[in-house]
């Protein structure tokens, strides 16, 4: 599958043969409440189950961070509840604009399953539409995912401060965090020094539709991603950053590597280095 689905295609792969209609997740979640449940309660796509970001798509908060990885039996379990079954098509998708979504399309390209894709817009995009919406809970059919971790490339720390001095490690907060003005979460303000400023934000137009492979590939490009650049990205604390990765691949640089433990990882230690302003550092 490409990372991205339009809600055109998804309707009509729902529309389709059994065998072909995808399994469908709902991982909607906002910083700060309210709870993503509330929301799919109120209204979510026919036959989509809910996926709870803080319990199933990352470990407990500590020392790896406010959104660690998942063990990978924690996961599995988690995913075949939902109903996802060995190579068999998924669809996540959020509000808007995938960056939630795209940490569970993330984790899926983690745990070895490569058919699954964002929906474009999200649920934001589908209602507006006037497209099938219910507050019917699935009860789906245990599905049979065996999760293979590591398919995806990941940074540690130190992994990361090496990118951002030899690579290119991009930041996907907003840049009063970056630049260390505000910082409502973590211990310390600022960022990794020598990582640029990308909002996450970049990615989608303000409908929440997805920028074209194109504009994505400029984007980038200004930032200093070339076709052979060694490039990784983080945010605060490994969710949005998910996102970063799957438009550098919309964009045609697939392999990105992500920082999971991210700002809530780094900031936890004071020996690290901290660059503010807006310059990388």
């Amino acid at each position: 599958m490409l990372p991205l689905i339009t809600t055109t295609a998804l309707s009509v792969m729902l529309d389709g043969p059994p065998e072909g209609r995808p399994t469908l997740l709902d991982v909607r979640w906002r910083l700060g409440g309210p709870p993503g449940i509330e929301a799919y309660q109120a209204g979510h796509l026919p036959q989509a189950v809910y996926v709870d970001l803080d319990t199933a798509l990352a470990a407990a908060p500590g020392e790896g961070g406010r959104h660690p990885l998942p063990e990978p039996g924690q996961l599995q379990a988690h995913l075949r509840a939902a109903g996802v079954h060995e190579g068999h098509p998924v669809v996540v998708y959020d509000d808007a604009d995938g960056s939630i979504a795209a940490r569970a399309w993330w984790l899926l390209r983690w745990a070895g399953h490569t058919e699954v894709a964002v929906l474009d817009g999200g649920f934001a995009a589908w209602q507006a539409e006037g497209k099938p919406v219910t507050t019917e809970v699935p009860v789906p059919e245990p599905g049979d995912i065996e999760v293979r971790p590591g398919q995806m490339p990941v940074l540690d720390a130190d992994e990361a401060a090496e990118l951002a001095r030899e690579g290119v490690l991009l930041d996907a907060r907003a840049r009063p965090r970056y630049a260390g003005e505000v910082e409502p979460i973590d211990p310390a303000a600022g960022h990794i020094p020598g990582a640029l400023n990308a909002p996450f934000s970049a990615h989608a137009a303000e409908n929440g539709r997805w920028r074209t492979p194109d504009e994505l590939k400029a984007h980038f490009a200004e930032l200093g991603v070339t076709e052979s650049g060694n490039v990784g990205a983080y945010c605060g604390s490994g969710v949005t950053a998910s996102s970063v990765v799957l438009a550098l691949e919309v964009a045609g640089h697939p392999g990105a590597a992500l920082y999971t433990g991210s700002w809530s990882h780094w900031s936890r230690d004071p020996k690290r280095p901290v660059a503010t302003g807006d310059a990388p550092g």
